[in-house]
């Protein structure tokens, strides 16, 4: 989730991450249409936007600055515009979830949907996934926007949402295993269960939200909103069921700021 000023039987996967980015050699199984169609949904979205630089209805240089800026308001979520009586901007938190500020925003959002979301998808079923992935982003942002009601900042990107992901992960599959590559340990792979990288990237996010300011960046309270209301969800539908585990997976990241 960025802010932008102006602007089941389980898959299995190989993961490796690498000083931030994610490589993953899926399935063949093709098992989670609700996954793929919001990868789907979000890129071609992003390739029309002005956000692409691709599209020459938007111009160049000056021009297409400004699309972006008009755009990202317009789709966005503005928290000093959220609470009040417009329907409008009532609509942004959903819609902002389908907007991305960057090719790297983009990519890395929808990569860890890609890896994280198809196997929570095949254990939840669709139509649960899909509300609960729609219902836990739109939440995350509104407890952003709560949190900082005078920003003038637009926020986009779907990790409010991916987080509620990450969060039904944990529960759902505490033991799977997250291979990583550590640059500050020479590039060495290293195997741990996601009940030790989770926690650790929640910590991060914690930490990093203390040291966040109200300009342009990474919205990391969505993060641990989405986190937590994905993480308690799991746990009130799924309780009293058996979790899955011992499924490798990728370490969740932070988005990159457009």
């Amino acid at each position: 989730m960025s802010m932008i000023r102006n602007w089941s039987t389980a898959v299995r996967r190989t993961v490796t991450a690498v000083g931030g980015l994610v490589t993953a050699r899926p399935s063949r199984r093709r098992t989670a249409p609700v996954t793929y169609t919001l990868i789907t949904l979000c890129c071609l979205l992003f390739l029309i936007s002005p956000a692409a630089g691709l599209n020459p209805v938007y111009g160049t240089g000056e021009e297409v600055l400004a699309a972006q800026r008009a755009y990202f308001r317009r789709w966005g979520v503005i928290p000093a515009e959220l609470f009040e009586d417009s329907p409008g901007s009532a609509l942004t938190p959903a819609t902002a979830l389908f907007v991305h500020g960057s090719w790297v925003h983009l990519l890395g959002n929808m990569l860890f949907l890609y890896v994280f979301g198809a196997m929570t998808e095949e254990r939840m079923g669709r139509l649960q996934f899909a509300l609960f992935y729609l219902g836990c982003g739109y939440l995350a942002l509104v407890g952003y926007a709560g949190a900082n009601a005078h920003s003038q900042e637009s926020l986009v990107g779907a990790s409010g949402a991916i987080s509620a992901v990450l969060g039904a992960f944990l529960f759902l599959f505490p033991r799977a295993r997250v291979t990583s590559l550590l640059p500050f340990l020479f590039f060495l792979p290293l195997r741990f269960p996601a009940w030790v990288v989770l926690p650790f990237w929640v910590s991060l996010q914690w930490l990093a939200a203390g040291r966040a300011g109200d300009g342009p960046g990474v919205a990391y309270l969505a993060h641990l909103v989405g986190f937590g209301l994905g993480f308690a969800f799991a746990w009130v539908r799924f309780g009293r069921t058996t979790r899955v585990g011992g499924v490798p997976v990728a370490a969740p990241e932070g988005e990159n700021q457009p």
